[in-house]
């Protein structure tokens, strides 16, 4: 789906894109436990786990960042609120080790940081296997003056970079950044400047969105046709773009990326085979990243699709974290699914 000669142009161009960034960005917390030091808790009488490193790590919105920042592209720039907290020090202190623009990150001492705390524990295979997770989230919606702050950052961010991608986390309706105030904020902001790239991805709501670049899993857009998991996925594919008018990424899992045009025509990005344990969280984050750093580099649909693939296909091989993927090991990737390329 992609030549090697035009992987390595794609590549090549990504330290002179600025991409834009919206949505819920989340702390992403790592507790590793040592199994081996065991310890009761007199109060209680229950074990008490002993903590011996603590990994932070930005997550949701943050997990598209750090993959992007991986493959190079040369400034981020994300539009979020966070609180004014902890959770909120040790997330920007994370973005500012990579090359993210902060300045347009807004900071409530109303709200909370959203964190995922991921408690992991060691097995005998020395592999990591993570307990229940903790969630911290916020549960009613932004305040009207600082969601009035959040449509005039995204104004700026979205005349200052090459193109946007738009994170829409949170299941319930207006409890994250991406309400309906923000949403048809966005939807102006499409209609004005139809030929720059608006990446949305959502999780529960992309059928709410008839405007930009839609990346839907298999999943989310069979519900949003009210078809079950057993229909067809490419009748499926073909027919939200239609209904949506909308250019199409579906994902697939290992099966690859379907690619539809707003009238419904679609290609089948096959994946590429993996080989070994996976874990599949933060697949459809990166290849989001490489699909949306491709476009902008000049790819076409197919070719970006191919280059989301390449990157997933790396990210799924690194267990208990979130991975990413360099120029490098996509090039590597490549020639790896390619053994006979010249």
């Amino acid at each position: 789906m992609i030549s090697l000669e035009r992987l390595e142009s794609v590549l090549a161009a990504l330290p002179t894109r600025s991409i834009g960034l919206v949505g819920d960005l989340f702390l992403d917390r790592y507790l590793e436990i040592d199994p081996e030091l065991r310890e009761l808790s007199i109060e209680t009488g229950l074990e008490a786990y002993q903590v011996t490193r603590i990994r932070n790590s930005p997550g949701a919105l943050g997990t598209i960042i750090n993959n992007l920042a991986a493959l190079g592209v040369g400034r981020l720039v994300p539009v979020t609120v966070l609180g004014d907290d902890g959770q909120g020090y040790d997330l920007l202190a994370a973005l500012r080790t990579m090359s993210v623009d902060t300045a347009h990150v807004i900071q409530d001492a109303k709200r909370l940081t959203p964190t995922y705390t991921k408690p992991l524990v060691r097995t005998e295979r020395s592999t990591w296997r993570e307990l229940n997770r903790l969630d911290l989230r916020n549960r009613t919606p932004v305040s009207a003056v600082t969601r009035q702050r959040l449509l005039e950052e995204l104004d700026a961010v979205f005349e200052a970079t090459d193109g946007l991608i738009v994170l829409d986390q949170v299941n319930e309706e207006d409890w994250g950044v991406i309400g309906p105030a923000v949403r048809e904020h966005l939807a102006q902001l499409a209609r004005r400047r139809p030929e720059k790239l608006m990446f949305i991805d959502s999780r529960a709501h992309i059928a709410r969105f008839r405007f930009g670049t839609l990346k839907p899993n298999v999943h989310e857009c069979l519900a949003a046709l009210g078809r079950g998991d057993a229909a067809d996925p490419l009748v499926a594919a073909r027919d939200f773009a239609r209904l949506t008018g909308c250019p199409l990424y579906c994902t697939l899992a290992e099966r690859g990326i379907l690619v539809a045009d707003g009238q419904g025509e679609a290609t089948l990005a096959a994946g590429y085979p993996v080989e070994g344990p996976v874990d599949s969280v933060g697949a459809g984050d990166s290849a989001t990243a490489g699909i949306v750093s491709a476009l902008l580099a000049g790819a076409t649909r197919v070719e970006a699709a191919a280059v989301g693939n390449l990157v997933a296909s790396i990210t799924v091989q690194q267990l208990g974290t979130t991975g990413t993927a360099s120029p490098r090991q996509v090039e590597e990737r490549w020639r790896q699914v390619h053994p006979r390329a010249p």
